[in-house]
């Protein structure tokens, strides 16, 4: 279903992505993609896009509602469109494929560092500075601490994974032992 949510998805952030272009409003349509697709997936409100019961007109009003002030007129056409299509549980996925295009186009890798301990301001420009000289990309990074890898760090960049922790290793290790 993940795939075929992506398949569905992806022509609607494309239609986006170039629109948002277009005017020059790529940050925008980031806001409130993401304003939307948090919404959708609010539990409540999950129950309420997902219950055939409900008319679509109500949907869109209340989704309307919802949003107030915090999308513009597109928006507001994106979410009607949506809503019509009954595509309204795709917003999560055409917010994560849009926020894709997006950093490509701005030459920008969204990295996350799990690490045994929290990583320093320094220790995170460090591995910024490697990664970016590696990737020939700006870096943003997101960290978290995690104690059960024991030592070391695992960092994920896109499809590019480096497993350098030490319940990585033991792993590996067990793997090569037939454990």
């Amino acid at each position: 279903m993940a795939g075929e949510a992506s398949t569905i998805a992806r022509p609607y952030a494309e239609a986006i992505f170039e629109r948002a272009g277009e005017s020059d409003k790529l940050d925008l349509w980031s806001e409130m993609l993401g304003f939307l697709a948090a919404v959708v997936v609010d539990p409540t409100m999950a129950r309420v896009v997902g219950n055939p019961l409900i008319e679509r007109s109500e949907l869109t009003r209340l989704m309307l509602e919802i949003a107030g002030g915090r999308i513009n007129q597109e928006g507001q056409n994106l979410l009607r469109l949506l809503v019509q299509n009954g595509r309204l549980p795709l917003l999560p996925e055409i917010a994560r494929l849009y926020e894709e295009l997006k950093a490509d186009k701005q030459r920008l890798v969204n990295v996350h560092v799990v690490s045994a301990y929290v990583l320093k301001p320094a220790q995170e420009r460090q591995i910024a500075d490697a990664l970016k000289q590696k990737l020939g990309r700006e870096i943003r990074i997101t960290s978290e601490k995690d104690p059960d890898l024991i030592g070391g760090i695992h960092i994920r960049a896109g499809d590019l994974v480096i497993d350098g922790t030490v319940r990585g290793r033991l792993q590996q290790l067990a793997n090569e032992l037939g454990i």
